[in-house]
């Protein structure tokens, strides 16, 4: 600071009156007289009070600042995201778990229960109408609550819903129960925006694809269960015992860190703070000089749902939505597809003679066969995953995807040759 003291008459003389002769300088620092002797440093208005300097100076000691990615960027990928990739991709196991015991329901619950073709695909539609319903509810109370807060709730309703419907005594409550684990299962999916909000920059795209692995892990899993239980047990314990790992996520979730950047945007700054401490002292790598900041339009606008038809992303959202469309049909048709193709006995050779059937329902269950075959088409998930990974920083997100809904379709209608399994 400068410290100087300006004394002049004030017997009616006026500013600009002002010279040598009537003005005494007394300057204790050395900085103040080296701008004195340059002649021009001060400028003099009418206004006393408006005494300024020609060129604003920096002050030495600005303090330097740096911003939540920057700093999630400058500690990079370490133990901390190792750690967190196994949590939440734990959920996302779980949640997989759910998703495929439909082709293993189903199947099951039509010779049990003799129900029609529309009663055993109403079982499956249900779930998908319970995340349907609940996505934008998840991703709400996520935003007010927090992701780890949601994460919880979502996982305990799920868990304790999936083992609610082993005790399903009819069709009716089947449908109820397997809906409502539907509405829990619509908030997976912040699991992984908990995880990107972690992420640097440079991996996020990567590691976003990774943790798919643990999806392609749950679905073998749920299968090698199916195979185990099922012939023995029924599918009354196939669905108590894969509500449970939910059950165990949601007691992980103590350790699970709360988004730094959800602190930051509800006000509580010394939390995210916190948290990039944490994670810089697990990865051993400091965090950026200065303080953390945020751009206030980022902090105080939250944005709504109708955003998104603003004339600047109506075309961006159209287009996401068809794609998750496109993704979905082909990716949950193909696995309920393949059960449904174990069950008919000849799927290449129609024939010209009619015959009656002397059944109401002809039912024909999945077989060890089955199971073990099942299996193995679910493996093909792994390759998938990582030819996404070796494609998606070379030719980059959208030429990645549209190169394998390609090779997607290619191979559909390859699945049409008569051919033995």
């Amino acid at each position: 600071m400068f410290n100087r003291l300006v004394k002049f008459r004030r017997g009616g003389d006026k500013y600009e009156d002002l010279d040598e002769s009537n003005i005494d300088l007394d300057i204790t620092d050395p900085a103040m007289k080296n701008i004195v002797n340059s002649g021009n440093s001060m400028e003099m208005s009418d206004n006393p009070e408006e005494v300024q300097p020609k060129e604003t100076v920096e002050s030495p000691d600005t303090e330097e600042s740096y911003t939540l990615q920057q700093a999630i960027d400058a500690i990079g990928f370490g133990k901390f995201q190792v750690k967190l990739s196994i949590l939440t991709g734990f959920a996302w196991m779980a949640d997989a778990m759910e998703m495929m015991i439909l082709a293993i329901l189903s199947p099951a619950l039509h010779c049990e229960w003799q129900l029609e073709g529309w009663q055993q695909a109403s079982i499956t539609t249900v779930v998908f109408a319970g995340m349907m319903c609940s996505s934008s509810l998840w991703g709400s109370i996520s935003d007010k609550y927090g992701r780890k807060t949601e994460l919880i709730l979502c996982s305990v309703i799920t868990c304790y819903f999936g083992i609610l419907s082993a005790f399903a005594p009819n069709f009716v409550w089947i449908l109820i129960l397997r809906g409502l684990v539907g509405f829990g299962i619509g908030g997976a999916p912040q699991s992984v925006t908990l995880y990107s909000e972690f992420l640097p920059t440079a991996s996020r795209a990567t590691c976003v694809v990774l943790v798919e692995i643990f999806w392609a892990i749950g679905a073998c899993f749920e299968v090698l269960l199916a195979l185990v239980v099922m012939p023995w047990l029924g599918w009354q314990w196939l669905l108590g015992l894969s509500a449970l790992p939910l059950l165990l996520f949601s007691i992980c979730c103590y350790w699970l860190p709360e988004s730094a950047r959800y602190d930051i945007t509800r006000g509580n700054v010394e939390k995210a703070i916190a948290t990039l401490k944490r994670i810089s002292f697990e990865n051993g790598k400091p965090l950026p000089p200065g303080r953390l900041v945020e751009p206030t339009s980022k902090a105080t606008s939250r944005g709504s749902m109708k955003d998104l038809f603003m004339p600047e992303f109506q075309k961006t959202t159209f287009f996401l939505w068809i794609i998750w469309l496109v993704a979905a049909f082909s990716y949950y048709g193909i696995v309920l597809m393949t059960t449904e193709l174990f069950e008919i006995s000849d799927g290449c050779h129609g024939s010209s003679v009619k015959v009656e059937q002397p059944c109401f329902v002809q039912c024909k269950g999945l077989t060890t066969s089955d199971y073990v075959d099942l299996t193995w088409t679910t493996f093909a998930e792994f390759p998938g995953l990582f030819v996404t990974v070796f494609l998606i920083e070379r030719i980059g997100r959208k030429f990645t995807m549209g190169f394998e809904f390609f090779v997607f379709g290619v191979f559909v209608l390859l699945a049409n040759i008569c051919t033995s399994r």
